[in-house]
């Protein structure tokens, strides 16, 4: 990719250490496969227990991997004194998700002081054969001074 953004070590630790930290992400299988300024990819690898009735990836599935790859794209452009949360995101399905793996790309199309926005294409990925099966928007709150890392009582 000529356009990448690369990001300073510190910033891609603190982003990777987080999403480490997703309960969901490991029980899902998902991983955090590409990362740069405003950009993250979450693949998620076919399992029968990740279908419905049908035998396509389920809608929950696709909708968790889909908030972790904007969120986690936006985070990359945040301080390291921040923290982030979802405030509303909408998703699309347009086509059954079938594949070995689903891959959700997030790119921030506006980071703002307080909420950034970002889009999601989700594609299900066959031998290698792309198919975009679902859209997501996206917006964020930024949490100035707040950890990243888990709460404490």
């Amino acid at each position: 990719m000529t356009d990448a953004k690369p990001l300073a070590p510190a910033i891609e630790k603190r982003v990777m250490d987080s999403f480490e930290r997703q309960g969901l992400m490991k029980h899902l299988g998902a991983t955090l496969s590409h990362l740069e300024a405003g950009k993250a990819v979450v693949r998620m690898p076919y399992r029968e227990e990740l279908t419905q009735q049908h035998g396509f990836f389920h809608a929950g599935g696709t909708t968790a991997i889909c908030d972790a790859a904007g969120g986690y794209a936006a985070l990359s452009m945040f301080p390291a004194d921040s923290s982030i949360l979802t405030v509303e995101f909408k998703i699309n399905l347009l086509a059954p998700a079938l594949g070995d793996y689903l891959e959700a790309i997030g790119k921030v199309v506006r980071a703002g002081r307080t909420l950034t926005v970002c889009q999601v294409e989700v594609f299900g990925v066959a031998r290698e054969e792309r198919t975009l099966v679902a859209l997501g928007q996206q917006t964020l709150i930024r949490l100035d001074g707040a950890s990243d890392g888990p709460k404490r009582d």
